[in-house]
Protein backbone atom coordinates (compact mmCIF):
# COMPACT_ATOMS: atom_id res chain seq x y z
CA UNK A 1 0.00 0.00 0.00
CA UNK A 2 1.30 3.39 -0.83
CA UNK A 3 2.74 5.35 2.11
CA UNK A 4 0.49 8.21 1.38
CA UNK A 5 -2.67 6.44 1.50
CA UNK A 6 -1.16 5.12 5.29
CA UNK A 7 -1.15 8.52 5.72
CA UNK A 8 -4.25 9.92 4.86
CA UNK A 9 -6.08 7.41 6.92
CA UNK A 10 -3.48 8.46 9.89
CA UNK A 11 -5.13 11.84 9.30
CA UNK A 12 -8.36 11.23 9.38
CA UNK A 13 -10.73 12.82 11.76
CA UNK A 14 -11.95 10.99 14.63
CA UNK A 15 -15.92 9.80 14.20
CA UNK A 16 -18.61 12.04 15.06
CA UNK A 17 -19.60 12.17 19.06
CA UNK A 18 -23.36 11.40 17.59
CA UNK A 19 -21.36 7.92 16.38
CA UNK A 20 -19.34 7.04 19.16
CA UNK A 21 -22.89 7.77 21.32
CA UNK A 22 -23.87 5.20 19.01
CA UNK A 23 -21.92 2.26 18.98
CA UNK A 24 -21.65 2.94 23.20
CA UNK A 25 -25.19 2.17 22.68
CA UNK A 26 -25.12 -0.69 20.48
CA UNK A 27 -22.52 -2.41 22.88
CA UNK A 28 -24.53 -1.65 26.03
CA UNK A 29 -26.50 -5.07 25.98
CA UNK A 30 -28.75 -3.15 28.05
CA UNK A 31 -29.72 -0.51 25.66
CA UNK A 32 -33.00 0.16 23.93
CA UNK A 33 -34.10 0.83 20.84
CA UNK A 34 -35.28 4.33 22.45
CA UNK A 35 -31.80 4.73 23.61
CA UNK A 36 -30.76 4.68 19.83
CA UNK A 37 -33.82 6.92 18.66
CA UNK A 38 -32.75 9.21 21.36
CA UNK A 39 -29.01 9.46 20.53
CA UNK A 40 -30.04 10.15 16.41
CA UNK A 41 -32.55 12.70 16.47
CA UNK A 42 -30.22 15.45 17.19
CA UNK A 43 -28.45 14.87 14.39
CA UNK A 44 -30.75 16.41 10.87
CA UNK A 45 -28.10 14.82 8.44
CA UNK A 46 -28.54 11.39 9.94
CA UNK A 47 -31.95 11.30 10.66
CA UNK A 48 -32.70 12.50 7.01
CA UNK A 49 -30.80 9.69 5.35
CA UNK A 50 -32.05 7.04 8.05
CA UNK A 51 -35.80 8.12 6.57
CA UNK A 52 -34.82 8.44 2.94
CA UNK A 53 -33.71 4.84 3.27
CA UNK A 54 -36.83 3.56 4.95
CA UNK A 55 -38.89 4.84 2.45
CA UNK A 56 -37.10 3.49 -0.24
CA UNK A 57 -38.48 0.86 -2.03
CA UNK A 58 -35.42 -1.51 -1.24
CA UNK A 59 -36.59 -2.27 2.48
CA UNK A 60 -40.39 -2.61 1.72
CA UNK A 61 -42.44 -1.28 4.89
CA UNK A 62 -45.24 -0.49 3.21
CA UNK A 63 -46.12 2.68 4.45
CA UNK A 64 -44.41 6.22 4.65
CA UNK A 65 -41.83 6.12 7.88
CA UNK A 66 -42.10 10.03 9.39
CA UNK A 67 -39.87 10.23 11.91
CA UNK A 68 -36.47 8.79 13.33
CA UNK A 69 -38.71 6.84 15.90
CA UNK A 70 -40.57 4.61 13.51
CA UNK A 71 -37.49 4.12 11.25
CA UNK A 72 -35.18 3.30 14.41
CA UNK A 73 -38.18 0.54 15.64
CA UNK A 74 -38.36 -0.85 11.84
CA UNK A 75 -34.55 -1.25 11.48
CA UNK A 76 -33.74 -2.12 14.69
CA UNK A 77 -30.41 -1.23 16.77
CA UNK A 78 -27.86 -2.71 14.61
CA UNK A 79 -29.00 -1.20 11.23
CA UNK A 80 -29.61 1.95 12.25
CA UNK A 81 -25.94 1.61 13.53
CA UNK A 82 -24.75 1.10 10.35
CA UNK A 83 -27.13 3.52 7.89
CA UNK A 84 -25.86 6.34 10.30
CA UNK A 85 -22.09 5.20 10.52
CA UNK A 86 -22.57 4.93 6.59
CA UNK A 87 -23.76 8.40 6.05
CA UNK A 88 -21.45 10.15 8.21
CA UNK A 89 -18.55 8.61 6.97
CA UNK A 90 -19.51 9.89 3.32
CA UNK A 91 -19.94 13.36 4.88
CA UNK A 92 -16.71 13.27 7.33
CA UNK A 93 -14.58 12.26 4.02
CA UNK A 94 -14.48 14.55 0.53
CA UNK A 95 -16.30 11.91 -1.61
CA UNK A 96 -15.24 12.44 -5.07
CA UNK A 97 -15.47 9.60 -7.09
CA UNK A 98 -14.55 10.85 -10.75
CA UNK A 99 -12.17 8.18 -11.16
CA UNK A 100 -14.94 5.50 -10.69
CA UNK A 101 -17.06 7.54 -13.05
CA UNK A 102 -19.77 8.23 -10.43
CA UNK A 103 -21.12 10.60 -8.50
CA UNK A 104 -20.91 10.55 -4.84
CA UNK A 105 -25.28 10.03 -5.01
CA UNK A 106 -24.70 7.31 -7.09
CA UNK A 107 -21.75 5.42 -4.99
CA UNK A 108 -23.72 5.86 -1.20
CA UNK A 109 -26.69 3.95 -3.80
CA UNK A 110 -24.69 0.92 -4.70
CA UNK A 111 -23.54 0.63 -0.65
CA UNK A 112 -27.00 0.46 0.03
CA UNK A 113 -27.64 -2.23 -2.29
CA UNK A 114 -24.76 -4.27 -1.40
CA UNK A 115 -26.32 -3.92 2.02
CA UNK A 116 -29.65 -4.45 0.95
CA UNK A 117 -29.11 -7.68 -1.32
CA UNK A 118 -27.05 -9.48 1.68
CA UNK A 119 -29.60 -8.65 4.46
CA UNK A 120 -32.31 -10.06 1.91
CA UNK A 121 -29.65 -13.27 0.82
CA UNK A 122 -28.35 -13.85 4.71
CA UNK A 123 -31.45 -13.86 5.82
CA UNK A 124 -32.28 -17.14 4.46
CA UNK A 125 -28.81 -18.14 4.34
CA UNK A 126 -28.12 -17.55 8.44
CA UNK A 127 -30.33 -14.56 9.91
CA UNK A 128 -28.07 -14.55 13.14
CA UNK A 129 -24.95 -13.65 10.83
CA UNK A 130 -27.15 -11.27 8.49
CA UNK A 131 -27.33 -8.40 10.29
CA UNK A 132 -23.61 -8.36 11.17
CA UNK A 133 -23.09 -8.75 7.15
CA UNK A 134 -25.17 -5.74 6.82
CA UNK A 135 -22.77 -3.16 8.47
CA UNK A 136 -19.90 -4.54 6.56
CA UNK A 137 -21.50 -4.36 2.74
CA UNK A 138 -22.95 -1.25 3.61
CA UNK A 139 -18.82 -0.29 4.70
CA UNK A 140 -16.73 -2.36 2.71
CA UNK A 141 -16.36 0.34 -0.26
CA UNK A 142 -15.65 3.28 2.07
CA UNK A 143 -11.84 2.31 1.32
CA UNK A 144 -12.85 3.70 -2.60
CA UNK A 145 -13.08 6.88 -1.28
CA UNK A 146 -9.16 7.43 -0.55
CA UNK A 147 -7.95 5.48 -3.41
CA UNK A 148 -9.70 7.85 -6.05
CA UNK A 149 -8.63 10.94 -3.89
CA UNK A 150 -5.19 9.26 -4.68
CA UNK A 151 -5.62 8.69 -8.24
CA UNK A 152 -6.74 12.20 -8.79
CA UNK A 153 -3.80 13.65 -6.57
CA UNK A 154 -1.67 11.61 -9.00
CA UNK A 155 -3.24 12.79 -12.12
CA UNK A 156 -4.43 9.08 -13.06
CA UNK A 157 -7.81 9.55 -13.20
CA UNK A 158 -8.84 9.04 -16.53
CA UNK A 159 -6.77 6.21 -17.25
CA UNK A 160 -7.66 4.74 -13.89
CA UNK A 161 -11.37 5.62 -14.75
CA UNK A 162 -10.96 3.94 -18.42
CA UNK A 163 -9.79 0.55 -16.91
CA UNK A 164 -12.52 0.76 -14.10
CA UNK A 165 -15.30 1.08 -17.11
CA UNK A 166 -13.69 -1.90 -19.10
CA UNK A 167 -12.87 -4.37 -15.70
CA UNK A 168 -14.38 -7.00 -14.25
CA UNK A 169 -11.60 -6.94 -11.18
CA UNK A 170 -11.91 -4.03 -9.93
CA UNK A 171 -8.97 -5.41 -7.36
CA UNK A 172 -6.73 -5.66 -9.95
CA UNK A 173 -6.97 -2.37 -10.78
CA UNK A 174 -7.01 -0.77 -7.69
CA UNK A 175 -4.02 -3.14 -6.44
CA UNK A 176 -2.07 -1.82 -9.96
CA UNK A 177 -2.63 2.01 -8.77
CA UNK A 178 -2.24 2.48 -5.12
CA UNK A 179 -0.59 -1.11 -4.20
CA UNK A 180 -3.81 -2.03 -2.54
CA UNK A 181 -7.01 -3.27 -2.91
CA UNK A 182 -10.30 -1.32 -1.60
CA UNK A 183 -10.43 -3.80 0.97
CA UNK A 184 -7.50 -3.37 2.24
CA UNK A 185 -7.81 0.37 2.53
CA UNK A 186 -11.08 -0.06 4.34
CA UNK A 187 -10.15 -1.94 6.82
CA UNK A 188 -7.42 0.10 7.58
CA UNK A 189 -9.82 2.98 7.86
CA UNK A 190 -11.75 0.88 10.66
CA UNK A 191 -9.23 -0.36 12.36
CA UNK A 192 -8.01 3.15 12.39
CA UNK A 193 -11.30 4.18 13.93
CA UNK A 194 -11.01 1.17 16.44
CA UNK A 195 -13.85 -0.68 15.23
CA UNK A 196 -14.00 -4.46 16.06
CA UNK A 197 -11.20 -6.83 14.94
CA UNK A 198 -13.70 -9.61 13.53
CA UNK A 199 -15.50 -6.58 11.24
CA UNK A 200 -12.09 -5.38 10.23
CA UNK A 201 -10.63 -8.69 8.97
CA UNK A 202 -13.93 -9.84 6.80
CA UNK A 203 -13.79 -6.80 5.10
CA UNK A 204 -9.69 -6.76 4.82
CA UNK A 205 -10.27 -10.46 3.14
CA UNK A 206 -13.17 -9.70 1.18
CA UNK A 207 -11.46 -9.51 -2.34
CA UNK A 208 -9.53 -12.69 -1.52
CA UNK A 209 -11.65 -14.85 0.42
CA UNK A 210 -9.16 -17.84 0.12
CA UNK A 211 -6.77 -16.33 1.87
CA UNK A 212 -8.61 -15.82 4.79
CA UNK A 213 -8.71 -17.37 8.48
CA UNK A 214 -11.30 -20.09 8.53
CA UNK A 215 -13.62 -18.44 11.09
CA UNK A 216 -13.49 -15.18 8.59
CA UNK A 217 -13.90 -16.70 5.52
CA UNK A 218 -17.61 -17.63 5.07
CA UNK A 219 -17.92 -13.78 5.77
CA UNK A 220 -15.57 -12.39 3.35
CA UNK A 221 -17.04 -14.99 1.23
CA UNK A 222 -19.99 -13.31 1.35
CA UNK A 223 -19.38 -9.74 0.70
CA UNK A 224 -16.77 -10.65 -2.10
CA UNK A 225 -20.25 -11.98 -4.04
CA UNK A 226 -22.36 -9.04 -2.87
CA UNK A 227 -19.42 -6.80 -4.41
CA UNK A 228 -19.19 -8.78 -7.64
CA UNK A 229 -23.17 -8.65 -8.43
CA UNK A 230 -23.36 -4.81 -7.51
CA UNK A 231 -19.87 -3.83 -8.58
CA UNK A 232 -19.13 0.36 -8.68
CA UNK A 233 -18.99 -0.06 -12.58
CA UNK A 234 -21.51 -2.80 -13.45
CA UNK A 235 -24.12 -3.06 -11.45
CA UNK A 236 -26.58 -5.71 -11.55
CA UNK A 237 -25.61 -6.28 -15.27
CA UNK A 238 -25.33 -10.31 -16.80
CA UNK A 239 -21.70 -10.65 -16.57
CA UNK A 240 -21.39 -9.28 -12.81
CA UNK A 241 -24.35 -11.57 -11.89
CA UNK A 242 -22.88 -14.55 -13.08
CA UNK A 243 -19.80 -13.81 -11.36
CA UNK A 244 -21.22 -13.57 -8.56
CA UNK A 245 -23.39 -16.89 -8.73
CA UNK A 246 -20.37 -18.32 -10.02
CA UNK A 247 -18.48 -17.23 -6.70
CA UNK A 248 -21.34 -18.72 -4.25
CA UNK A 249 -21.56 -21.92 -6.70
CA UNK A 250 -18.05 -22.85 -5.82
CA UNK A 251 -18.32 -21.79 -2.00
CA UNK A 252 -21.21 -24.41 -1.26
CA UNK A 253 -23.99 -21.93 -1.39
CA UNK A 254 -27.48 -22.56 -2.12
CA UNK A 255 -27.67 -20.60 -5.37
CA UNK A 256 -31.36 -20.41 -5.98
CA UNK A 257 -31.24 -18.70 -2.81
CA UNK A 258 -29.42 -15.57 -3.95
CA UNK A 259 -31.03 -15.77 -7.18
CA UNK A 260 -34.19 -15.16 -5.66
CA UNK A 261 -32.57 -12.38 -3.67
CA UNK A 262 -30.36 -10.32 -6.57
CA UNK A 263 -34.15 -10.96 -8.75
CA UNK A 264 -36.16 -8.90 -5.64
CA UNK A 265 -33.58 -6.30 -5.25
CA UNK A 266 -34.18 -5.57 -8.57
CA UNK A 267 -37.65 -5.16 -8.70
CA UNK A 268 -37.29 -3.24 -5.67
CA UNK A 269 -34.48 -0.47 -7.37
CA UNK A 270 -35.33 -0.60 -11.08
Amino acid sequence: MKSSIIDNIKALPPLSSTIVKINQIYADENSTIKDMGNAIEHDPMIVANILKIANSPLYGFGREIKNAAQAVSLFGMSMTRSIAIGNSIRKLLNVDMQPYKVTSDEFARISSLQAALILNWYKKVDRNKAEKLYLAAFLQETGKILIASEVIQNDEAISFASEVENSNNLSMVEKAYVSATCGEVTALVFQHWGFDEEFIEMIRYSDAPSAAPEEIREFATALKIVKTIVSINKPFSEISINFGLKIAQDAGYRVELLEESINSIMQSAF
